[in-house]
Formats: C-alpha cells, structure tokens, sequence
C-alpha cells in the first residue's frame, strides 16, 4: 500500500537565551527595561524568601500543607510578567511567587494554608482565579474563560499553569482541543518540573517533549529552559501577542525542576537522589539570574543584601496582618455566606441550629 507523508505544518523549538552560567545571548536578549528587569529578580527572590518562611510556619504547626515552589520561579515570573493587568491568569496549586505578582496579598496566601477560606477571595476587578487542587481541572475552566473573552471581543489573553503531571489527563487535551478548534487567546503554561510526585516524566509519557503535545491540536508550541526568566517572559510575550492578535493558542513547556518537597506531606528522599537535585542546584534560575543583572552593572552585592533586609521585614509585616486576621475570624456562622444568595430551608436550619448552640 503506497504512503504519503504527513506535514503537520507546525515547528518545534526550544528556547534558551540565558545559559547556567548567567551568559545571554544577545541575538535573542529581549527589550527590557532595567527597572523592569529589576522588579523581576525582586519578585523571584520575594517568592523564594516568602517560600522558605511558610515551610518553617507549616513545620512549626501553624500552616497546614502547601506545595513549595523552590526552583521554579523564573517559569512563574517570567510567564506572568508578559501579561496586562486585564488579562486572566488561571493558577495550579504551585503558583505563589506568581499569584503575589498579580495583586495576592502575601497575608491572605497565609489565610489560605492556614484554613481560613476567607484568603481565597479575589478583588473586584482583579482577574485572577484562586488556586486549584485537583489536577489538570483549572485547564477546562481557563478554556471556558477564554471562549467568553473572546465572545465578548474583549482584547484579553488567558493564561493557565498546569505541571508535566497534568498532561496526562483527560481535562488538559480536552482543553487544548477546544481551544484549538476555537483559536481562543489562552496560554497553556506547562511547568514541566520533573515529577508528577513520585512519578518521573519517563513514566508519564513517551513523548520527547510535552511541548510536541500541541502538534495534535493543531497549535503551535514551543519548550523554553524554565530556569531562564528572559526565554520564558520572551516565549509567553511571543504567545500573549499572538492571542490578542487572534491567532490562538499556545502551549509552552518550560523545562525546570522541584528543588524541594512535592507538598510539604511528601518525602522525595524515597524517589529521588541528592545527586540528582544537586544537579539542579546549578541550575538555580535566580542565582543565573543574578549573575546576567550584575553583568549589566544594574546589581551589586550591597543591593541584594539591602533588598534582602527589605524583604525580610516586608514578610515579617505580612505574618503580622496575617495574625492580625485570624484574630477577626472567629465566627464559624460566616462558612453559610459564601456559597447561595439565598439560603436553602436545610442550610438555614442549620445555620440557626448552630448560631443557638454558639451564642449560649
């Protein structure tokens, strides 16, 4: 039987423009300014300080668990920082440096680990959805944002993080599919770290790259090293300029890894090698970081130890108003407020049984 070859008409690349040893090249360097630069390495490390300091809370008993985001942050900030303010960002279960760069207060991100449900709510007029845990479900919500955006011709792009465990599931191809089919202005922003848990990405697909996953919808997509802030923030800019152009979807892999634990409920040490984190270790997308603003002498030693005492007061002063909340939210009757306009007979039943037995 004779056989014609297939063109799926669309290129994978990868893209590195910043390498391990803080060298750019500046055939591919993009256009930014030195504040914005500046503000960047300031959110990275904020993210990273603030992540430390809530594994400490968590293992002193006063969190509950959250997933740290240690070695991730460049893939956060670099994504999110091509974005407008109008735009919607749709966040996994790992996104806090992220989400702090949109507008989250640090003190309510606190609320939320703690279990105050009240540290979830999202502003009037911010377009930030709270976090997701189940995995890969927010992919099928940002699909459905997306479509509204653009019924509404509204010049807006969504952007949605998922990890390499996400693409296993039936929500991220329905997702994609959809918005390919659609050409809707939504980013998918995988933040391939590795390890879906305890499970590496060689037992999570045969694929080369997840990047490739995009071929079968007909998008395109692109894998960018995601320790390097400037090719993510070049890559996601790329995809936000095509959205708000009209032009669909993309989907960017962003190749980086978990330094620490999955959640704070999990041991890596039981899958995983020290050789192999050290290895990363190298690869740290803020020391890398770094070494390129030093290089462009917009950095230097005595700013990062300033910065570092600023930051360090700036998160003392967040666990303050975070205490300072808790403090305000001892009415248990506030748990019936935030599902129903108007209350179900059941519900107000209980909610009166409960307010009899408190007030006593």
């Amino acid at each position: 039987m004779p056989k014609e070859a297939l063109d799926p008409g669309i290129d994978l690349h990868k893209l590195s423009i910043l390498n391990e040893s803080g060298e750019v090249d500046k055939d591919l360097e993009p256009d930014l300014s030195d504040e914005r630069l500046l503000r960047m390495h300031r959110a990275m490390v904020w993210g990273r300080q603030f992540d430390e300091r809530m594994l400490k809370l968590q293992r002193g008993g006063r969190m509950g668990t959250f997933a740290p985001i240690k070695g991730q942050e460049a893939s956060q900030i670099g994504a999110v920082s091509a974005l407008e303010d109008e735009d919607w960002f749709v966040p996994s279960f790992r996104e806090t440096a992220a989400e702090i760069w949109r507008g989250k207060k640090p003190e309510d991100i606190l609320l939320v680990y703690a279990g105050y449900n009240e540290g979830g709510a999202i502003p009037e007029g911010v377009n930030n959805f709270p976090v997701t845990i189940p995995v890969g479900t927010q992919t099928l919500s940002a699909a459905g944002i997306a479509y509204a955006v653009q019924y509404q011709e509204k010049p807006q792009v969504v952007m949605v993080f998922f990890g390499d465990g996400a693409t296993s599931e039936g929500d991220f191809h329905e997702a994609m599919n959809f918005a390919g089919v659609f050409t809707l202005p939504l980013i998918f922003l995988c933040q391939n770290n590795q390890w879906a848990i305890s499970v590496p990405l060689k037992k999570q697909t045969r694929s080369q790259t997840l990047a490739q996953k995009a071929v079968a919808y007909g998008i395109p997509g692109i894998q960018v090293d995601g320790n390097d802030v400037l090719a993510v923030y070049a890559a996601a800019k790329e995809a936000a300029d095509r959205a708000r152009e009209n032009e669909g979807p993309t989907l960017i892999e962003c190749v980086t890894y978990r330094m620490s634990l999955h959640t704070t409920a999990d041991d890596p040490s039981r899958y995983r090698t020290e050789e192999e984190v050290e290895a990363w270790e190298k690869k740290d997308p803020i020391s890398r970081f770094q070494t390129y603003l030093m290089g462009k002498d917009i950095l230097s030693e005595a700013d990062l130890d300033s910065m570092n005492e600023e930051i360090k007061q700036e998160i003392e002063d967040a666990e303050k108003k975070w205490k300072e909340k808790t403090e305000d939210l001892t009415d248990p009757l506030v748990m019936f407020d935030y599902q129903y306009d108007t209350l179900p007979p059941y519900l107000k039943r209980q909610r009166e049984e409960l307010e009899e037995e408190t007030s006593g």
